[in-house]
């Protein structure tokens, strides 16, 4: 401990340089603290590109939960497409194409004025729709609840398997995926994570 006093021995440029190092650590540990960690940040991110321009001709949004729609994608080579109108009219869709192991389903909705696209599966339970509620994705068999902003599990059988997103574009009026892109999503979605 120091004595009273004894601080006089040391030079003013000393106290200040410690000072300014002893703010500097503290304002460091801060700033680390309130940072998320890799245990808090979500693996899954959302992968809207620019929130869709509401058409006159939308319907407006349902009050309650909204039950996906099935809807047909266009699928040529690699790239599958789907009308953003249909999204925009029916606020929560979901489609199916055909992959190598066979028929894979993906989800397409709108949330905050912004599309996503994830897949479209609930293991084990294996269920394929999925009701939007407010932010929520309810699963229609097990009732698991997921966050629908980010695809991560919060309550429920199924909570480990979190929706993987799929990455588009909107271009000329449609929702535009690689199928490669929609099957990597679904197997990703498939895995305990």
């Amino acid at each position: 401990m120091l004595k009273r006093g004894s601080l006089g021995s040391i030079p003013s440029g000393v106290i200040i340089a410690l000072s300014m190092l002893l703010l500097l650590v503290l304002a460091l540990s801060l700033a680390a603290c309130s940072a998320p960690t890799s245990a808090s940040t979500p693996v899954i991110t959302p992968t809207p590109t620019t929130a869709p321009t509401l058409t006159p001709t939308q319907n407006p949004k349902p009050s309650g939960p909204i039950d996906a729609k099935w809807i047909e994608a266009q699928v040529s080579g690699d790239t599958v497409s789907i009308p953003v109108s249909e999204i925009e009219n029916n606020w929560n869709t979901r489609f199916k194409l055909q992959a190598a192991d066979g028929d894979i389903s993906a989800m397409a909705y709108i949330l905050n004025g912004v599309i996503y696209v994830r897949a479209d599966i609930c293991p084990p339970c294996r269920s394929q729709a999925f009701t939007l509620t407010g932010n929520i994705l309810d699963c229609d068999s097990c009732h698991t609840k997921f966050k629908a902003g980010t695809g991560e599990g919060i309550s429920g059988a199924c909570v480990n398997y979190p929706k993987a997103s799929v990455p588009y574009k909107i271009t000329d009026g449609n929702v535009v995926m690689s199928k490669a892109d929609l099957v990597v999503a679904y197997q990703n979605t498939l895995k305990l994570g």
